[in-house]
């Protein structure tokens, strides 16, 4: 099996078909880019999403952390990631202490 390439402007993204929704990406992610949103149609009744792309540092937590190989950070040469900001920091903190949801 050959690299996988980013979609096109995505710095991050979800292959929901091999996703069990453990949310332990979720839980890595310094930048809350990542949160659990409700989904009926998931075995758990939630799925990982991809909230902020914008804020995605490309640290490769999600991925490396991923039981099922189902989170994907695009290549540093593929795709410019962000800064960490301190509003990033603080969406991370609120999305944990949520349970992992997304903060509405």
């Amino acid at each position: 099996m050959g690299l996988m390439k980013a979609p096109e402007n995505t710095p991050v993204w979800v292959d929901e078909s091999r996703c069990k929704a453990c949310d332990i990406c979720v839980s890595v992610c310094p930048a809350g880019t990542l949160a659990m949103v409700y989904d009926s149609s998931s075995t758990l009744g939630a799925m990982v999403k991809v909230i902020e792309p914008g804020s995605c540092i490309g640290c490769n937590e999600c991925e490396l952390s991923c039981p099922d190989f189902a989170i994907f950070v695009a290549d540093k040469s593929e795709f410019k990631f962000a800064k960490l900001t301190p509003e990033a920091k603080e969406r991370a903190e609120k999305i944990k202490a949520n349970n992992y949801m997304l903060v509405e």
